[in-house]
């Protein structure tokens, strides 16, 4: 609680509300004890009447006016004649004495204070102006310790007030707080946190949403900057996955190409009737070194783009896909179908999502070809409760073994021979650029099923 912002907070809070507090409880209290010393005045003046109309009046009603002005003695001035009017024995001499007729703020302040910090009880004197013109100066002497009890009364009461009011301002400054800093900042670093999970990941760049100035600048810093870093891990992956693998490749396409230029002295030194068997094998030999250079320079080039997410039907980008598939398997016996609604709506990049079904049917159909026997490729799409499902099913001969081992990484992953095993990596990549998977579902003698899943929630 005290290391988070919000606990923070609410303590400074309550500490600057009670220093404010404390601030107005100072003069508050020095001016309480003025207007209280302002009515024992009023009070004394008022019983002093009581005897400037009767200039004989008992002791008993003499006494009884001065308990209820709170006093001991009562002295005008009238016509520059200093009379004492009202008089009763005072428990012992004047300790202090205080002039109330033109006093300063820091002189009320400075008395008040000094009347708390001292317990010590005493007679003081008090001096003022009349009310009314009653004469030039009024002045009654009175005990301290029934002024100190009723400040202390008045300043206990000011402090429980202001206790009450800072702790209330402090709660609703505190909510106001997490809801309008706290919470916005939480979901920063719930965004941050998320996106460390998988940064490759585009969908999990933040998406500037708050209404504070500061905040919004802030998070549209943090989306600029995992953008470039999300662009930078690709580039970086690609780049360290094809240096390690460019010995390999290159001792592979040495090998190849000196098997082809070996046949090729074959057929410039000799008349033998086996070169037209030789010249299929050289052909084979150019077509590999050429693929395998293809792949490679593929692969090599900068990272793949954000995926630029729009609605589109699945169906028709499937049927483009098989369409484009019939015209290179030619007289081969491979049947293509398709079982997607008509209406299904998917939000994706449709150009990376047709090449990574463009892949995954291109493979299947090279396997069912090599293998010599008909077969069937069938691509179906479905929308559950959180994702869409795309499965790419064949009836081919399955994987390899070592194919299914090293599934999804460059130039290990091959599946048919020769092959680089680079579609299958780029496959990979696209359906993580948009937040999903891809798994292998089924492989063996009966075929191969692939299971492409992008979350409904991510994208929309």
């Amino acid at each position: 609680m005290l290391n988070s912002l919000s606990g923070r907070f609410l303590i400074l809070t309550v500490i600057f509300v009670m220093v404010a507090e404390v601030l107005i409880f100072v003069p508050s209290v020095a001016r309480f004890r003025e207007d209280y010393l302002l009515a024992r005045l009023e009070r004394a003046q008022i019983a002093s009447l009581a005897l400037l109309a009767d200039d004989m009046i008992e002791e008993d009603l003499e006494a009884e006016l001065l308990a209820n002005a709170g006093v001991y003695n009562v002295v005008l001035r009238r016509d520059e004649v200093r009379q004492l009017v009202l008089s009763s024995p005072m428990p012992g001499a004047v300790g202090q004495t205080f002039d109330l007729r033109d006093p300063g703020p820091f002189e009320l302040i400075r008395d008040a204070i000094g009347c708390l910090l001292d317990p010590q009880d005493q007679v003081i004197r008090v001096m003022g102006s009349p009310l009314r013109g009653g004469g030039e100066l009024i002045e009654v002497t009175m005990d301290s310790t029934p002024l100190r009890a009723a400040m202390l009364d008045y300043g206990l009461r000011i402090l429980v007030l202001s206790a009450v009011i800072s702790i209330f301002t402090a709660v609703l400054l505190f909510l106001a707080v997490r809801v309008l800093l706290v919470k916005p900042i939480r979901g920063v670093v719930d965004h941050m946190q998320n996106y460390a999970a998988q940064p490759e990941d585009v969908h999990r760049v933040i998406k500037p949403s708050a209404s504070v100035r500061e905040l919004r600048e802030a998070e549209e810093a943090l989306q600029s900057l995992q953008t470039q870093l999300t662009q930078a891990l690709k580039q970086k992956e690609r780049l360290a996955q094809l240096g390690g693998a460019v010995a390999r490749v290159s001792h592979d396409l040495r090998n190849i190409l000196t098997s082809a230029q070996l046949f090729t002295d074959r057929i410039e030194m000799s008349e033998d009737p086996l070169v037209r068997r030789m010249a299929p094998k050289l052909v084979n030999s150019i077509t590999r070194a050429v693929s395998l250079c293809e792949s490679t320079l593929a692969f090599g080039r900068a990272e793949e783009p954000a995926p630029t997410l729009t609605l589109f039907n699945i169906a028709e980008l499937v049927h483009e896909v098989l369409e484009a598939e019939r015209l290179a398997i030619g007289d081969h016996d491979v049947s293509l179908s398709e079982d997607i609604p008509a209406g299904l709506m998917l939000r994706g990049d449709p150009e990376q999502l047709y090449r990574t079904i463009g892949n995954l049917v291109r493979n299947a159909r090279q396997a069912i070809i090599a293998s010599g026997r008909p077969g069937e490729i069938r691509v179906s799409a479905r929308a559950d409760d959180s994702d869409w499902v795309i499965h790419v099913d064949d009836t081919g001969p399955g994987l390899p073994p070592k194919a299914r081992e090293n599934l999804f990484k460059p130039f290990q992953g091959g599946v048919r021979k020769g092959g680089s095993g680079l579609g299958l990596a780029i496959v990979a990549d696209l359906v993580r650029g948009h937040g999903g998977s891809i798994a292998l579902q089924r492989s063996d003698d009966s075929g191969t099923c692939f299971e492409i899943r992008l979350p409904m929630g991510t994208m929309g």
